[in-house]
């Protein structure tokens, strides 16, 4: 089994009580390795290190081109030891192994982008009306920055924090999901092999109250977390009593919406991708798809058809097109909540149980399953599954699709596919999401903003919005000439 400690300004760490606690690989289901329980003392720990790397260790100092240059560098590293991180994530969470392979490889392109960003981060002169005063703008780095990310794609998520908050000039302490925290411990390590400064970069491993202890340190400037809009909300009120910002990246229940006059192969290919890939386990899966009436029939048939020839099993394997889901509670809750859509008055037209694998009894496996009269009101309509379910509805035009797709509370991701030019600029205008798909799905990049709507997150990842997200601007007033200033009069 492989052993992980904390890993605090360039050491991997014991947590101060001696505590660990045990990951599973979904696959098998069982033990995978153990990992340091981190208490509010290796937070604190963490914190301080992160502070002090901040202030006075060499990362302060480093030009911002340096500092750029070694994000770069470690960028390549990642890339070079991608099939060792891609490795520990599939074991960790049971996702495609090419996936979290191209996720690890894809790194690089975010890090070589916002490290070019690091020495272009420019204030502002200011032309103000008195012109004996010099007024310019500094945009200055907050401090420490506590980031707080999911299992389901580890890596990927936990650079699309890092790479702009390091740009901007912060230091880290990153607590990964006690689900898969052993590629957090690499990218570290990796990291201080690329020259990037020990405290810089601090992990520290646990739940809850992990978490917890690191959104209520009076250190931390800011917090950066992807996952459930439940533990976004928990986690904003806490940062909010000490009046600190969040990024949050939360959860979705996107819809894909299909018109008849779309290329329907390639909607086809794209609607089965955007929930099954990843066994649903994505915030922006698809999980909604909405049908022209016309093509609804004869279109659900291809779904379901291609559906029951996904092929499930090792995640490691390249022939396996979809492997489990992480853990045995998201197990339970794919079948409790299918069990609850059937009964609120649901037709489960493929899937819906545990499949039986002779090699696998033991894992976290979920048949890919698709669900039809599922009124907008059920359960299953209202709620993220995270896993690998689909549910699908007909409607009748331009109008009701868009009633459909926008009553939620959630605003992620939305996808539309037609060949109309008039309705793709229409549909992108009118739907309530952060990210709008035409005719294809799940695509992401370095360059362009993501995140989302309403309950679906504040702020956004990517782009140079990102970099904005972990900064602050100083004002500055500079008096060039001889005045001399009534001190009971402000100067206007």
């Amino acid at each position: 089994m492989y052993q992980y400690l904390n890993y605090i300004n360039g050491r991997d760490v014991a947590a101060a009580d001696g505590r660990t606690f045990t990951a599973f690989n979904p696959t098998t289901g069982g033990q995978w390795g153990t990992f340091a329980l981190a208490g509010a003392e290796d937070v604190d720990r963490a914190v301080k290190a992160a502070a002090t790397a901040f202030r006075s260790g060499p990362w302060s100092t480093l030009t911002p081109t340096r500092r750029g240059r070694r994000l770069m560098k470690w960028g390549e590293r990642i890339a070079a030891h991608a099939d060792r991180i891609a490795t520990i994530e599939t074991e960790q969470n049971g996702k495609l192994y090419a996936e979290m392979r191209a996720q690890a490889r894809i790194a690089e392109d975010w890090l070589y982008y916002f490290g070019g960003l690091a020495d272009k981060i420019e204030g502002t002169v200011i032309p103000i009306e008195r012109r004996s005063i010099l007024n310019y703008t500094l945009r200055e780095p907050l401090g420490v920055v506590g980031v707080i990310t999911p299992w389901n794609s580890p890596t990927f998520i936990a650079i699309m924090s890092l790479a702009p908050a390091l740009a901007a000039g912060n230091t880290i302490v990153l607590k990964p999901s006690e689900i898969t925290s052993g590629s957090a411990m690499e990218l570290a390590r990796l990291a201080e092999e690329s020259g990037i400064p020990p405290g810089v970069i601090n992990v520290v491993t646990g739940f809850r109250e992990t978490g917890e202890a690191l959104v209520d340190h009076p250190q931390v400037a800011k917090v950066s977390f992807t996952g459930s809009v439940a533990a976004g909300r928990a986690i904003a009120a806490r940062a909010g009593q000490r009046l600190v910002s969040c990024m949050l990246e939360l959860g979705g229940k996107s819809p894909n919406i299909v018109f008849g006059d779309a290329n329907l192969d390639q909607a086809e290919a794209g609607v089965l991708a955007g929930i099954f890939a990843a066994a649903g386990q994505t915030c922006v899966a698809g999980s909604r798809v909405y049908i022209e009436q016309p093509i609804y029939d004869a279109f659900v048939e291809r779904l379901v058809r291609r559906a029951k020839k996904i092929v499930i099993g090792d995640p490691l394997k390249a022939e396996t097109h979809m492997g489990p889901v992480a853990t045995k509670v998201q197990l339970e809750k794919d079948e409790s909540m299918v069990k609850r859509a059937v009964a609120e008055g649901a037709a489960i037209l493929c899937g819906g149980s545990r499949p039986s694998l002779a090699e696998f009894p033991d894992g976290y496996f979920f048949e890919p399953t698709i669900v039809h009269q599922a009124g907008k009101d059920n359960f299953l309509m209202r709620h993220e599954v995270f896993g690998p379910v689909l549910a699908v509805t007909p409607f009748k035009d331009e109008t009701e699709a868009l009633a459909l797709a926008n009553d939620t509370e959630f605003g992620l991701a939305a996808g539309v596919w037609t060949r109309d030019v008039r309705r793709v600029h229409k549909m992108a205008r009118a739907l309530e999401a952060g990210t709008v798909w035409v005719n294809t799905y799940r695509a992401l990049t370095f360059n362009s903003p993501f995140g989302g709507y309403k309950a679906s997150g504040i702020g956004r990842q990517n782009g140079i919005e990102a970099v904005y997200q972990y900064l602050q601007t100083k004002s500055v007033w500079c008096e060039l000439g001889d005045e001399i200033q009534d001190p009971f009069v402000m100067k206007v």
